[in-house]
């Protein structure tokens, strides 16, 4: 006969289990389901409309061929270009947020007071607020008479039409300005860590700015710079929001993967070609976890 403690090992992992089985369901129910059935879609010519819609075939791999069909790969609109403005987006908006983040958490570093208080809180409000708040906040902020082109002739420089004539740079912006907070917030606490006597000790060698960050701060939160840049790619390839100020336009020039998944999804109705490009979108975001995820315990073993 099983022993008491044997008995109690079986009662508690029962119990373990069936405390579980509601997440397990939710996982299954709205993670894995959703995750399986667009594989599936991505292999047939399902629409919201027409004969597909009703009896849906299996094409194999045609929804992937004609994604990547290099005669029309870097047409405006096509998966290529927008692939193309994806990465053009991720790199600028990643540069934006990851300096600008870090710029901020060493000006206010070791310093308290009101200013760093008002600089945090209103970096943080920008990240946290609604979307679509935000969003017609920065339409107006970009309006051809905003705040902006307001700003701008007061000190004699030209007034562009943000959104028509620089939708890349308008997006670009919106997004380093929102997502800034999480960069400041990673580096601050980081920086936090350090102990004081090792940048006395540099100020005491001599060591100016650049050196002490260089040799004495760098070296220390190299484990968070890593998770910022991932993390902050990762977010930047997925982001919609920029939906909400040029919908992809003009001409498809904002016409980045997200917008571009919808687009072809749920504006032309052709499920099985958006569920195909869902699939590519969840592949490049495997690789970018994986090479995250490396990074972190690569990072730990270096401890």
């Amino acid at each position: 006969m099983p022993s008491t403690h044997q008995d109690s090992t079986i009662l508690t992992r029962r119990t373990g289990l069936t405390l579980l089985a509601p997440t397990f369901a939710f996982i299954g129910l709205f993670l894995l389901f959703p995750f399986v059935w667009v594989v599936a879609i991505s292999f047939t010519d399902r629409t919201l409309l027409g004969a597909a819609a009703a009896d849906p075939q299996f094409i194999g791999l045609d929804n992937f061929r004609q994604l990547f069909d290099f005669d029309s790969w870097m047409r405006s609109g096509e998966f290529g270009r927008s692939l193309v403005l994806t990465v053009y987006f991720v790199i600028a908006s990643l540069i934006g947020q990851v300096f600008l983040g870090l710029g901020i958490a060493l000006a206010f570093h070791r310093r308290k007071g009101f200013l760093r208080e008002t600089i945090f809180t209103l970096v943080t409000l920008a990240w946290i607020l609604p979307e679509a708040a935000i969003a017609f906040t920065w339409t107006s902020f970009l309006d051809p008479n905003g705040t902006l082109n307001t700003a701008l002739g007061a000190v004699g420089l030209t007034r562009p039409d943000w959104l028509l004539d620089a939708p890349m740079a308008s997006i670009v912006m919106f997004n380093v300005w929102r997502g800034t907070a999480f960069s400041m917030l990673l580096f601050s606490a980081a920086l936090g860590n350090v102990r004081p006597s090792y940048l006395e000790t540099a100020d005491v060698l001599g060591a100016n700015a650049w050196q002490r960050f260089r040799d004495v701060l760098l070296p220390m939160i190299k484990a968070q710079l890593a998770t910022a840049l991932i993390l902050v790619t990762l977010w930047t390839f997925n982001v919609f929001t920029p939906f909400l100020l040029t919908q992809g336009g003009p001409a498809f020039q904002t016409d980045i993967m997200a917008i571009h998944t919808y687009r072809i999804a749920f504006r032309y109705f052709e499920f099985g070609q958006g569920s195909a490009i869902a699939v590519i979108v969840m592949l490049i975001n495997f690789v970018l976890a994986g090479v995250y995820l490396f990074a972190l315990k690569r990072g730990e073993g270096a401890r």
